[in-house]
């Protein structure tokens, strides 16, 4: 799905008022970003690790989208995208690292990770990179059990 400059606008004006709640002067707080995209209605709602919502926005062009599991793989990326122009502004929020943005569905039950921000300010924006570590972790230990 390629995201219009519109759709792109409305995602970062959200993000960055989720980004005000945290501001840099303040002391940090230990949290992650839940963001949950509904595709019955097209709203964005963005939360913390207590389900407290941080701001919310309704993207149109994300209403009645058919195939929710592929919507959700339609949108991840567009969000990343977002979550990356606003890396100088997130880099100044007032939370402990490591701290993550996550695409949730409306049960908040963590569909994927869009972004994960570490202590070395490293940022990875690739769903991909951890898949498949479970399995390479349950053939390290059934080696390690076999000897």
């Amino acid at each position: 799905m390629k995201a219009s400059q519109r759709v792109v606008q409305q995602i970062e004006r959200s993000l960055r008022k989720v980004v005000s709640r945290f501001p840099s002067e303040d002391e940090p707080v230990l949290t992650d970003i839940h963001i949950e995209v509904r595709p019955d209605s097209g709203e964005i709602r963005t939360y913390d690790d207590d389900d407290r919502e941080l701001d919310r926005c309704v993207v149109d062009e994300w209403i009645n989208m058919e195939d929710p599991e592929d919507f959700y793989n339609q949108v991840a990326p567009v969000l990343r995208q977002c979550i990356q122009s606003l890396r100088k502004v997130i880099d100044r929020m007032s939370l402990m690292r490591p701290y993550s943005f996550v695409l949730v569905d409306e049960n908040h039950e963590t569909l994927q990770e869009l972004v994960v921000i570490d202590d070395e300010d490293t940022i990875l924006l690739d769903g991909e990179l951890l898949q498949g570590l479970d399995e390479d972790l349950d053939t390290f230990l059934k080696k390690l059990m076999q000897e």
